[in-house]
């Protein structure tokens, strides 16, 4: 063990918390499995029965690798670094993402009208639709 590196550090407010989330999980799955096997129980009892020892293995596998990356900086970094290089993309990969027309090839293909132009006159006709002047529509 080199000098460098720093004894270990129980937190006993975390280990007591992490053996209260894998005992509620233990007691959750004992409950399913008593459900599973009475007169109302189903299969998705049985699932359930199942399914929480892995959450209460999975409690116990965070807080140990909670406690091993916080003792050891070295495994971090490795960590860290695998990471990192695996998170690159290669550039071939992905498809070229398609260019956005410009406003006078959409103008183009319109005909030759701008679609300013088109826009504005639109918006004014919608502003006169809704224009106090215009006579008041009865609803019957």
């Amino acid at each position: 063990m080199s000098q460098s590196r720093q004894p270990r550090r129980h937190r006993p407010a975390l280990i007591v918390l992490t053996l209260v989330a894998a005992t509620a999980c233990l007691g959750l799955a004992y409950w399913q499995w008593v459900r599973f096997e009475s007169a109302a129980g189903t299969f998705q009892n049985l699932g359930y029965a199942l399914q929480w020892p892995a959450f209460a293995i999975a409690v116990i596998y965070a807080y140990r690798r909670f406690v091993v990356l916080e003792s050891d900086p070295d495994e971090q970094a490795r960590l860290t670094d695998k990471h990192r290089t695996d998170a690159e993309i290669p550039a071939d990969l992905l498809p070229e993402r398609p260019a956005i027309p410009s406003a006078d090839a959409i103008g183009d293909e319109l005909g030759g009208v701008d679609p300013d132009d088109e826009l504005a006159s639109y918006n004014a006709y919608l502003k006169a639709l809704n224009s106090p002047t215009t006579p008041e529509r009865k609803t019957t």
